[in-house]
């Protein structure tokens, strides 16, 4: 049986960049930490990370998702993920403390942001609420 669940991967952008993405178009990023949550419930469960990680790595170039762009990018890096096997993505991402990027990874959710501009520690006390568990990618 496949794993399903919610996670959070951490992308760190190594210097001050714009990409386009997608139907949202150019957005600025800055040399920071962002965490985008999403939910891993389909058909392939929580081997959707490493979809992500492919992208990051730059083994698969499809752009499906908001969060394939940026992973796409030169100027980031995949650092892990944190993963909870709770139905919970948008209560996750309204939990976790930053500044969001508005409408980024949220077009079928009521959330304003899926990614967010924080840090490592708001993103674990996080999952430390939930029993939740990290997976290093770098």
């Amino acid at each position: 049986m496949t794993e399903k669940g919610t996670y959070t991967l951490l992308v760190r952008v190594e210097e001050p960049t714009t990409i386009g993405v997608g139907a949202l178009g150019e957005l600025r990023f800055e040399d920071a930490l962002y965490a985008y949550t999403g939910s891993a419930f389909g058909t392939g469960g929580l081997t959707r990370i490493d979809r992500h990680a492919r992208v990051a790595s730059g083994e698969n170039d499809a752009r499906h998702w908001h969060i394939d762009y940026l992973l796409g990018c030169d100027e980031s890096t995949l650092v892990g993920a944190f993963v909870t096997y709770e139905d919970a993505e948008d209560e996750i991402a309204r939990a976790i403390e930053g500044e969001p990027v508005e409408g980024f990874g949220a077009s079928d959710s009521s959330c304003d942001s899926h990614l967010k501009r924080t840090t490592r520690d708001a993103v674990e006390r996080v999952y430390d609420e939930r029993d939740g568990s990290f997976r290093d990618y770098r």
